[in-house]
């Protein structure tokens, strides 16, 4: 037997609190009601059992589960029955065991959305504040209907830019691998023929140079990579702190071609996180603290908090936004203008998708301008190896 705390209201609306015993919360929730009483919140100090693990679950498929669980709704389909419905119909054994679950807390007296709270790192915090609300609003439906589109929309900017960058990486995959081939295995067949020269000191600056690279590659070669592997653990070290996280998220939004276009985006995902939050009923302060985390940049997200405890203390949204210099100025006017007419959620909302079309199109001109880049940048290399290869040969040629 467990005891519950609870908050609730009686027949003459009077506040009352208390603790009653009971097996389950539903239980609790139950004597409650059978006392008169309305509860507001029951909860209990006992342990609760961690949520199973679940690692990943693909975005599309809960996009699909949020879509299907709106339709069931949206038909009178009970809750409990829905998610059983969608349970026994999913093939997929992380979203089978994440939903046996969510049944489970449901049926035991829990909110849908404090059920998807056990498993945050699946479902995301943006998410289950919209379920929260749409809950305690009664537009549940519409509600996941938004979500299945949000994670839809998320999911598709992601691939797009895993797509876009492909490869421009398989690229550059391909020119350290030749480059590699060429020093190591071309070049230093050349050292015995060019060793008359090279003792005289005849030989070209470009081929000393090459030689040398080659003759460091081969017998250095392990130190080297040794050196690059360390380098890189450290710099994985570094970025595992807040501090060294900042400091690259700094430097990422300034990059000179990559900078606007990944800052762009950034203010696209929280201009349509707090839209959508804001649409669905969720109170602005808790909406800026949610969407300041779908930034995934540091600065941003240390900005929007400012602007946060700015707006709790009575000032509008786009005066601390303009005043941390990250967000572009049309943005923040629009945002100004959105706030005096009183249709802030709209406008965020409009204002991503025109973020987002403006910088698909840099980002794929950008990709195609890299693609030339990187093969000319190739192409240099191996010329550069051949030029310096031929300079001796034809110095011998000429002196004979």
């Amino acid at each position: 037997m467990l005891t519950f705390n609870y908050v609730a209201r009686d027949m003459s609306g009077q506040k009352l609190t208390g603790s009653i015993a009971a097996n389950t919360r539903r239980e609790a929730l139950a004597k409650l009601t059978a006392q008169s009483l309305f509860p507001s919140q029951v909860t209990t100090d006992a342990p609760v059992a961690p949520a199973k693990t679940v690692r990943r679950v693909p975005a599309q498929l809960l996009s699909v589960m949020y879509g299907q669980l709106a339709d069931l709704l949206r038909s009178g389909v009970p809750l409990l029955r829905a998610l059983a419905m969608l349970q026994k119909q999913t093939k997929h054994q992380g979203l089978n065991t994440i939903l046996d679950e969510v049944h489970h807390q449901v049926e035991e007296g829990a909110t849908l959305a404090d059920a998807m709270a056990r498993f945050t790192n699946i479902f995301g915090e943006m998410p289950i504040s919209m379920v929260r609300a749409g809950g305690e609003g009664g537009f549940l439906e519409e509600v996941l209907t938004r979500v299945a589109q949000f994670t839809e929309t998320q999911d598709d900017i992601k691939r797009r830019t895993m797509g876009a960058v492909a490869y421009p990486l398989f690229l550059a995959f391909v020119g350290v691998l030749v480059v590699t081939v060429l020093i190591v295995f071309f070049v230093p067949k050349f050292e015995e023929l060019f060793g008359r020269m090279r003792e005289r000191g005849e030989l070209p600056a470009a081929t000393e140079w090459v030689l040398g690279i080659s003759e460091l590659v081969r017998h250095h070669g392990f130190w080297l990579l040794g050196g690059i592997v360390g380098l890189v653990l450290l710099v994985r070290q570094q970025m595992g702190t807040e501090r060294g996280r900042l400091w690259w998220d700094r430097i990422r939004i300034h990059l000179p071609l990559a900078g606007p276009i990944l800052l762009h985006l950034a203010v696209a995902r929280f201009c349509r996180v707090l839209g959508t939050l804001l649409r669905n009923g969720v109170p602005i302060v808790r909406s800026l603290e949610i969407s300041s985390d779908a930034t995934a940049n540091r600065v941003l997200t240390a900005a929007i908090r400012e602007a946060t405890e700015n707006i709790s203390a009575g000032q509008p949204l786009a005066t601390p936004l303009a005043a941390c210099g990250q967000f572009p100025d049309l943005v923040v006017e629009m945002i100004a203008v959105a706030e005096q007419a009183n249709n802030l959620e709209a406008v965020l909302l409009d204002i991503a998708d025109s973020m987002e079309r403006r910088t698909w199109r840099r980002l794929e001109l950008a990709v195609r301008l890299l693609e030339p880049i990187m093969l000319l940048m190739l192409a240099a290399v191996v010329l550069l190896v051949v030029i310096a290869l031929l300079l001796p040969v034809l110095k011998m040629s000429s002196a004979l």
